[in-house]
């Protein structure tokens, strides 16, 4: 089962959060600051910080940038998840997925299933890498923002987590690209 093995060092990632809105502003987003301070209080480094609107480009371009900067190993979105139509954040991610993280919606599913019940099939919550960097897209909400924070992001991006995490793996991520090999 899982536990922290208390014998390995942390190690503080750098993480970027970008929440997906038409409506909030820096000082109104309540999700982006739930995760902020999560990321804060578990040890990490928050990279970056941005609010961009329901457009594709948009959310395309703060993410890319974000994944080419060396300093970000994760990115967090929120909102933008749902099924209105303005809800455009997975439609803007999912093709830039180099490898798609179909467990982490599973999961969040399940988490969120115990919370809120059948309404957690209305958020499209996914996950994957792009340009060697973990991305992770979630609901606008708060609640659904602590519940993936605390549900499998923090242990997840804790190197102490066992029996595995991400932070393991991450100097792997772009073998394929040292090798000289072609991903298709």
């Amino acid at each position: 089962m899982e536990r922290l093995d208390e014998s390995r060092p942390f190690i503080p990632v750098g993480i970027a959060v970008l929440t997906v809105s038409d409506t909030r502003s820096l000082d109104e987003d309540k999700s982006g600051r739930t995760l902020a301070e999560r990321i804060g209080d578990a040890g990490h480094r928050l990279a970056h910080r941005a609010i961009v609107t329901d457009d594709v480009e948009q959310i395309r371009g703060a993410v890319l940038g974000w994944c080419n900067d060396p300093a970000v190993d994760v990115v967090i979105t929120t909102g933008g998840t749902g099924f209105t139509g303005r809800d455009v954040t997975p439609e803007a991610l999912e093709p830039l997925f180099e490898k798609r993280m179909d467990g982490f919606s599973e999961v969040f599913h399940r988490i969120s299933y115990d919370k809120i019940g059948t309404s957690t099939i209305q958020s499209r919550a996914t996950a994957g890498l792009i340009a060697q960097t973990f991305v992770f897209v979630l609901p606008g909400s708060p609640g659904a923002c602590r519940d993936a924070w605390d549900g499998i992001l923090k242990g997840q991006l804790d190197y102490r987590h066992m029996p595995c995490n991400f932070v393991e793996i991450m100097p792997r991520l772009d073998e394929h690209l040292r090798r000289g090999g072609i991903v298709v």
